[in-house]
Formats: C-alpha cells, structure tokens, sequence
C-alpha cells in the first residue's frame, strides 16, 4: 500500500462530525472562500447535502470547467462513499486507470482529488465538499485542512 493510499483511509476514517448543519455548511464555505482569497486560490467551492448543493463560490480565476469538475468528483463520492482522491488512488494501487477501469461515463465520473464525504459519527455520509481549480492534491489537502479546523473546535466546545 503506498503511503499516500494509507493517509487517505486514515482521513476518510478521522473526518467525521456529531453534527453538521446548513449553518456549519455555511461556516465551512466561507471560510474556504476567505481562505482561498487570502491565498489567491483559483478555485471554485461547493458544499452538498445529499444531491442538493447548499453552498457554492468561485474566485477570480475559477471557470465554469471548474463547477464540472466539481460536479464530476462529486458524483465518484456519492457513488463510491470516500473521497474522490481516495478512489483514484485505490484505482492506481491495482494498476488500473479508473477512466477505463471503472465503467463510468468519465463525462459524469472523475476520480481526482478535491472532494470529500460529511460524515457523521459511525459514517453516514450525509453530504460532500469540495475545490476545484488547484492539483488535485492541493484541492483535496485544501478541504482536508478546513474539516480538520472545524473538527478541532468543535471538540473544544
């Protein structure tokens, strides 16, 4: 197993909120979006509670080809219940390219990083969010790094 594949389960298994509402969808995208002004990210933003996108933003330099993208991750989500990154992944770790091996229409499908399950305690994935715009690396560390702050206070409270 690769090291990258290892820290991907470990974060698809530590990511998980007691609670997560339209106001703490509103918090996070926010503060992605400051976050990505502040940095001059351009990316684009989307928060979905099930199939319903209840928070989206796009910075200076973000396209429409980005919402797409955003779209596209998405869908690998709902249907494969990790991180978009993660499905990549475990595609190339059997020597597979997910576009092919999938059987996915990859008009609809892409296994790149940026977008990642809302869970709650045991695992119920009860949405997604996610950036498009940057390496799919970066996008996907960009999101981590936010639900890992939001996480945090939370415990402190």
């Amino acid at each position: 197993m690769s090291a990258l594949l290892g820290r991907l389960e470990a974060e698809d298994d530590e990511l998980r909120f007691t609670e997560f509402t339209l106001d703490d969808a509103w918090v996070l995208g926010t503060r992605l979006r400051a976050t990505a002004a502040e940095r001059g990210l351009p990316i684009a933003i989307a928060i979905w509670f099930g199939r319903q996108r209840v928070f989206h933003a796009a910075l200076p330099g973000a396209s429409a080809d980005n919402d797409g993208w955003l779209d596209r991750k998405h869908h690998v989500v709902e249907r494969y219940g990790t991180s978009s990154l993660l499905v990549g992944e475990e595609f190339r770790a059997k020597g597979e390219d997910f576009d092919t091996h999938a059987r996915l229409d990859p008009r609809e499908y892409a296994a790149h990083g940026g977008v990642v399950p809302l869970r709650l305690g045991s695992g119920a994935m009860i949405g997604a969010v996610g950036v498009s715009g940057l390496p799919q690396l970066d996008d996907h560390e960009f999101v981590v790094e936010h639900l890992r702050a939001m996480l945090g206070e939370a415990r402190e409270r």
